[in-house]
């Protein structure tokens, strides 16, 4: 398949999407590129602020581990940066109250660090670092509406401003386009519209919803105080915790339920609403916390992939990143990391020679950076009560490996080396596959008896204070 490139550059690539998924891809490709144009439809401020169009900019998030080392690889010092500006940074499992297969991890277990400021302050960082690069220029308040092409090959974009006062429709010609506009991606009509294939689903729902408050900390942090909890759904209890510092001495909170049993959007029920947590420790901590404005729900939390690797297998012009390509449950906060981690294996993609790779071939790099975290998302819902969807596993195979991988979970909260290997999983820093192919993981999930932890979140020896906010509860 040729790849239409001109020569040995991208030539002309346009980005439909100017969030954190478009803004990285664009800084991966821009060094291959003539120039890079973002459309992005809505109009950014000069501050951080949540955007109408990222919904759940206004919910909390995490930068795991993984995303962390992919920021600072294609963007070395951006993390520094993000501290600077008042990202906290906390240590997991020690700065944490974390419950899990009914016990609190002992914080005492081998520890990785994750970032939890909030979607709009990362956004705002990596925006002004991506459009330092004078290859890169954004539209905002533009949004695509079609492709230019044909079946084989996309040439383009039509497009149009919002807004009063707006012009009409613009064709925008590219040699790539690149599709970075989430959960609500229209490339699928759009393609159909040409007559081209549209790509299958691997789909799994689950029918959580969450619901997420914010709060003021009242800046007692102390050495050995928990900064936040994590209470952990699964199979046997179904309501789930996150409770999180952001910059500004707020406390993000963050409460799913299942299907039929979502948060209430009002601050007494939502309070209300986490005495229903397997314990209490959150809920003691929410009745003295103090709220600021009302919670807000949110309700799309689908395991959604498409498979572009084939549908595109015959077609140049297109690629598709981030939550329009695979999108996962957000209460496993992989979104922002496997964002960086498309962008980073893009990049090295483009680097590997001199000549441009297919359509096809980048596309199924991106697919495959995304895989670990599809595993881990889609492995955790499947036995969840009412998961519904193609991506289901319920054959007897998969029985086998829910059944040993309960056993692993069980045995994180006491024992260090398995919550170490579990956590590298979760962070996506290993592959699943390593809980079933680590011998030392095997023998103590299958051999040792399950550890029992106390019934409070243990104090951890030795945890420094960084100086950040900490929510009032025993610990």
């Amino acid at each position: 398949m040729r790849t239409r490139f001109p020569g040995r550059s991208l030539g002309h690539v346009v980005v439909m999407g100017g969030s954190v998924a478009g803004l990285l891809a664009a800084y991966a490709v821009s060094h291959r590129a003539d120039r890079v144009t973002v459309l992005e439809r809505d109009r950014c401020e000069d501050d951080p602020a949540p955007r109408a169009g990222v919904p759940q900019s206004r919910h909390t998030h995490v930068l795991l581990t993984s995303g962390m080392m992919a920021l600072d690889d294609l963007l070395p010092g951006l993390m520094s940066t993000l501290r600077d500006a008042g990202a906290p940074c906390l240590d997991v499992p020690a700065d944490l109250g974390v419950w899990q297969a009914g016990q609190w991890v002992l914080r005492d277990n081998p520890s990785a660090p994750v970032v939890t400021a909030s979607r709009p302050l990362v956004e705002h960082v990596i925006r002004r670092r991506v459009l330092a690069e004078e290859r890169i220029t954004v539209l905002v308040g533009t949004e695509a509406t079609g492709f230019l092409g044909d079946s084989h090959h996309i040439r383009g974009v039509s497009s149009r401003a919002r807004g009063a006062g707006s012009r009409g429709r613009c064709d925008i010609e590219a040699d790539l386009v690149i599709d970075a506009t989430g959960r609500g991606s229209h490339t699928p009509e759009w393609l159909a519209e040409l007559g081209a294939d549209v790509p299958a689903e691997d789909v799994l729902e689950t029918g959580r919803a969450y619901a997420t408050g914010v709060f003021h900390a009242d800046g007692s942090g102390r050495a050995g105080r928990l900064r936040g909890f994590y209470i952990v759904p699964d199979a046997a209890q179904p309501f789930g915790a996150i409770v999180l510092p952001a910059e500004n001495d707020r406390i993000m909170v963050t409460l799913s339920g299942p299907r039929g049993g979502a948060p209430p959007l009002d601050p007494d029920g939502f309070v209300e609403f986490a005495g229903r947590l397997p314990h209490d420790a959150p809920h003691r901590w929410l009745g003295t916390a103090r709220p600021v404005g009302r919670p807000v729900g949110y309700r799309h939390t689908a395991n959604r992939r498409r498979r572009y690797d084939s549908a595109l297998r015959d077609r140049t012009g297109l690629l598709v990143v981030g939550d329009a390509l695979c999108a996962f449950n957000p209460v496993y906060g992989q979104g922002l990391s496997v964002a960086a981690m498309n962008a980073v294996a893009l990049r090295r993609e483009l680097d590997r020679t001199d000549r441009i790779p297919s359509a096809w071939r980048l596309q199924r790099t991106l697919l495959r950076s995304a895989r670990s975290a599809w595993d881990v998302a889609t492995g955790a819902d499947s036995p969840m009560p009412g998961a519904v969807g193609s991506a289901r596993r319920t054959g007897p195979v998969d029985g086998a490996v829910n059944w040993y991988l309960e056993r692993v979970r069980a045995h994180v909260p006491g024992d260090p080396a398995v919550c170490s290997a579990f956590r590298d999983v979760l962070f996506l820093l290993a592959p699943p596959s390593s809980l079933l192919t680590s011998q030392r993981v095997l023998r103590r999930s299958l051999l040792h008896p399950v550890i029992p932890t106390p019934a409070e979140p243990s104090p951890h020896r030795g945890a420094p204070d960084r100086g950040a906010p900490a929510p009032r509860t025993t610990s």
